[in-house]
């Protein structure tokens, strides 16, 4: 009998094996991959994604997000509520200004002085009526000094773009690196640059990642692929090889709060037992810890006047901003989770966001895009290189409408659920985000706010806050084209594959 049990369990394991198929073979059909004789479709094994530079893999969970603290201002906007995130990478520290100013000068090198004006952050947000704030506008983000301090003065569109930046410049360099394609020839930009020409320079030349992957005769100059395909012709990478990374990205307000109070549970208990009211535990701003005992663990305003304590004994030593490496970091390793600048996310601000969105990687700002033709079915390429995606908004249907830009979606607008007639007469969804919030719209009777579909999301506290706004569960809420000299971010990015990496069951 015995002998009969084990030879079953070798038959299901058998079975088992060539349902996944053998190494190289595949489990459906038998045919090898990545053979010229059986048709050459082609297939990488054992991908696992790597940690790209400058981040920490945010191994996801459940954990409950919201409010954790008395809500002083009382805005009942951060009702505790349990959801699921799942793995993702998110930047060790902040975007400081050596980062920015890489930025910008790359896109002087390749666009010229007056796009790379528009990109450099707003200086004049150190200015205030009554202060000396001077030195700040002329030197915090040139000045060698502040290299390592995080870049304020960025919109959210600025970061956002910045992150689309990174993405392309991250993918070129893998695929230079394996051989796919060259850079452009670099001297011959910076020396028509320096004459104020551009003349070295097409919008074709510049690698875009979305460009790339999309449209079918993408070949710049010098960028010949020297990957092949089994019958040794050339080919274009894509993402089936397993080179280039995911998109960066802003992190979204559900993957911020979950990063920074860096709560896991120990091995084999599947379960935490308290919240933290800050990135670190207890409910005091000092270290508890006898080598550090008494010393304050974020940059933030203690009281009025007091940004850094007293003279020969100073609490945070930082009058303004810090370096992003200062303080101490959380469990998952990243600094300034809480205090320094308080930090922009993906999400579109709602004041009843808690109650209606998802329970797996909750979000609010979708807005499905596509890439635009021309009238000869040509992608539309715009003067930085890069596609150009636009919102199809259909104007006679509900569902449809709904499908692309769903940032109203359950949001308490009346209209769009009880006459749906006149939803359906809705092109632009800041209309009815008017009708909710603007009292001179249909909205009679109501205080005017300064919500909208383009209001985004920011947290974390900061250099010049009180301690209360340093709980990862409080939100505010800025314009996206607005920037502040408390205000910067992290990018962050999607694991794709296993959550738990090499150590997911096989």
């Amino acid at each position: 009998m015995r002998f009969i049990q084990n030879l079953a369990l070798v038959a299901i394991a058998a079975v088992a094996l060539t349902a996944c198929g053998n190494k190289g073979t595949s489990g459906t059909t038998g045919w090898k991959y990545n053979s010229a004789e059986y048709g050459g479709f082609q297939v990488v094994d054992n991908f696992e994604q790597q940690t790209p530079p400058g981040m920490v893999m945010i191994g996801g969970g459940s954990f409950t997000m919201g409010r954790v603290d008395e809500d002083i201002f009382g805005e009942w906007n951060n009702y505790p509520r349990r959801v699921t995130i799942s793995t993702f990478y998110m930047d060790q520290y902040e975007i400081a200004n050596r980062d920015w100013r890489e930025y910008t000068y790359w896109m002087s090198l390749m666009f010229g002085k007056e796009i790379a004006d528009k990109v450099r952050p707003d200086s004049t947000v150190w200015r205030e009526e009554l202060a000396y704030n001077e030195p700040y506008l002329n030197y915090y983000f040139t000045h060698v000094a502040y290299d390592m301090y995080p870049v304020v003065g960025v919109t959210w569109e600025q970061a956002s773009d910045y992150c689309v930046w990174r993405t392309d410049r991250v993918n070129e360099l893998i695929l230079k690196q394996n051989g796919v394609i060259d850079f452009p020839d670099f001297a011959a930009i910076a020396k028509d640059s320096t004459k104020g020409k551009n003349d070295s320079i097409s919008k074709n030349m510049v690698f875009s990642t979305e460009k790339y992957l999309t449209v079918p005769d993408y070949n710049p100059d010098k960028e010949k692929s020297s990957i092949t395909n089994e019958f040794g012709e050339t080919r274009k990478s894509n993402m089936s090889d397993g080179l280039m990374t995911p998109a960066y990205r802003l992190p979204t307000e559900a993957e911020w709060e979950f990063a920074a109070y860096g709560i896991s549970s120990q091995p084999g208990m599947e379960n935490y037992d308290n919240r933290r009211i800050f990135p670190w535990d207890g409910t005091q701003t000092r270290n508890p810890e006898n080598k550090s005992r008494g010393k304050i663990m974020a940059n933030f305003s203690r009281g009025r006047g007091d940004m850094m304590g007293v003279a020969g004994d100073l609490n945070d030593n930082a009058n303004i901003t810090a370096p992003v490496n200062s303080f101490w970091p959380n469990d998952f390793g990243l600094y300034n989770m809480a205090g320094n600048v308080n930090e922009w996310v993906l999400d579109v601000y709602r004041s009843t966001t808690t109650d209606e969105v998802s329970e797996y990687n909750p979000f609010r700002g979708n807005i499905y895009t596509a890439p635009v033709k021309d009238s000869t079915e040509t992608f539309k390429i715009d003067s930085l290189g890069r596609l150009v995606f636009d919102v199809p908004v259909p104007r006679d249907s509900l569902a449809q409408y709904v499908k692309y830009d769903v940032r109203n979606w359950k949001d308490g607008d009346a209209q769009s659920s009880v006459n749906k007639d006149k939803w359906k007469e809705i092109v632009d969804p800041d209309i009815a985000t008017d009708r909710l919030y603007n009292p001179d719209t249909d909205a009679e009777g109501m205080l005017a706010t300064h919500v909208s579909n383009t209001t985004r999301v920011y947290k974390g506290g900061s250099w010049k806050d009180r301690s209360y706004w340093l709980s990862p569960a409080t939100r505010r809420y800025k314009e996206q084209s607005e920037c502040a000299n408390d205000l910067g971010f992290r990018c962050a990015m999607i694991r794709v594959g296993s959550d738990k990496g090499n150590n997911a069951k096989q």
